[in-house]
């Protein structure tokens, strides 16, 4: 099997040139360690729009901020990887204190092991003969490398065993319980199917249960009242699931993990991720967008886990990622179509925001009217609007307007490489996307 790390490109320095979208098509090919010093700046038109980049002062704050958080709680940090699946953001994670890292998949696997990723958590059911098998070649490949997934059913468990009864030089596999939520996606729905489950876990030599996992996210509504009940209702559910493996000694393992945290609500779980077990307990919050936050969703819902921990915390996660495009055409009043489409911006979860606005020709930028709002998005157009009074600050033909997002996760799988910026557009750095 061909490593992903002997590709003719370097995987984590490789050459940039202008096959990729958003480089500059005037300019020699670049190692992507070498755009740092080529002297660009985005709003000096160095750069073909629409382009995305990431604030470099913001990744950084956003990074201690959450490390910080973690420490507090005495718990460790196992971000999910597939928010940006940039080996350069998987590095700073790491380098940042980051446990361990997590994926949905086992490709993206791949990715992060080849970034140097050691400890790694697939927060998904394995179930194929493909993805069993390439999880055996990553550890046989890797002496030091630990990949623990999730099982929710024993009609999962039986084709692992079946894999396993026809590879039988593999290792048993390591796994976490889910336990998961009406009407939500995977995992146990009942304490007694879930003790089920970890009652075969404990028989089988293919799987060896080392912890108990849940995933809060998709049930935040961003208010306390309604989170904090639903968050406590489901942690509880996962200590009950947790005291009972231990006590029936079903867990194989000298430290168990419990782990849970999207990028939501991540403060009214991370305390109850380290029951009191017989055994030693590491608690992992797996929240990813952190990195970069946005302006949109995640900004709502963070704003209220700031007003849960109040100031002690310092100033909170700051967005770190823009998407930045021309104004090509103003064809009716209040109206704007801008060169940025849904091939390059999030659009699940709501528009993209403006955010900013620099005339044509100048270095600095500033705060648009609030009337301001994208409202329809094609594969390469952005219609802006704007109220009738904001007219005399419309933008003109030429100009170039910054825009926020809401999900960092759909952005980031639009581009092969985003430049670092400073606070001032100046390209400090970049990073490369491996979706």
């Amino acid at each position: 099997m061909t490593d992903i790390s002997s590709s003719t490109h370097d995987f984590i320095d490789p050459l940039l040139s202008d096959r990729f979208k958003g480089y500059p098509r005037t300019q020699p090919p670049r190692l992507r360690s070498e755009v740092g010093a080529a002297g660009w700046n985005v709003l000096a038109g160095d750069l073909p729009l629409p382009l995305a980049v990431l604030k470099r002062e913001a990744l950084e704050h956003n990074l201690a901020w959450m490390q910080a958080r973690v420490r507090e709680w005495g718990i460790d940090l196992a971000p999910h990887g597939k928010t940006t699946m940039s080996p350069q953001l998987f590095q700073r994670q790491l380098d940042a204190g980051a446990w361990g890292l997590t994926f949905a998949t086992v490709t993206q696997l791949a990715v992060g092991v080849a970034a140097g990723a050691r400890r790694t958590l697939i927060a998904n059911q394995v179930v194929s003969d493909e993805d069993l098998a390439g999880i055996q070649l990553l550890l046989a490949d890797h002496a030091d490398l630990r990949v623990v997934f999730l099982v929710d059913s024993i009609a999962q468990l039986a084709l692992i065993e079946d894999w396993s009864k026809r590879n039988p030089a593999s290792v048993p596999f390591e796994v976490m319980l889910e336990i998961g939520i009406d009407g939500g996606r995977t995992g146990c729905r009942t304490h007694a199917e879930a003790v089920a489950v970890a009652s075969a876990l404990r028989a089988s030599s293919a799987a060896k249960l080392v912890g108990i996992e849940s995933y809060e996210g998709l049930n935040a509504t961003g208010s306390t009242e309604q989170d904090t009940a639903f968050a406590k209702a489901l942690m509880d559910r996962i200590e009950a699931v947790a005291r009972h493996c231990d006590t029936q000694q079903l867990f194989e393992t000298d430290e168990v993990l419990v782990s849970a945290g999207g990028s939501a609500i991540f403060d009214l779980v991370a305390e109850r991720l380290k029951p009191a077990l017989g055994a030693p307990v590491r608690g992992l919050l797996r929240s990813g967008c952190y990195v970069t936050h946005d302006h949109g969703f995640y900004k709502r819902m963070v704003n209220v886990v700031d007003e849960r921990m109040g100031c002690e915390c310092g100033e909170g996660l700051t967005p770190a990622m823009e998407v930045w495009a021309n104004v090509q055409s103003r064809p009716e009043p209040g109206l704007a179509i801008l060169s940025v489409g849904k091939r390059d911006v999030s659009f699940d979860m709501s528009m993209p925001i403006p955010i900013a606005l620099a005339a044509r020709g100048a270095l600095q930028s500033h705060a648009v009217p609030a009337s301001w709002k994208v409202t329809a998005l094609n594969d390469q157009h952005a219609y802006l609007r704007w109220d009738a009074s904001d007219e005399a600050q419309a933008p003109v033909v030429g100009d170039r307007v910054g825009l926020g997002i809401s999900h960092p996760c759909t952005t980031f799988d639009k581009w092969h490489w985003m430049p670092v910026v400073e606070n001032d557009y100046r390209v400090s750095d970049a990073v490369v996307i491996h979706f």
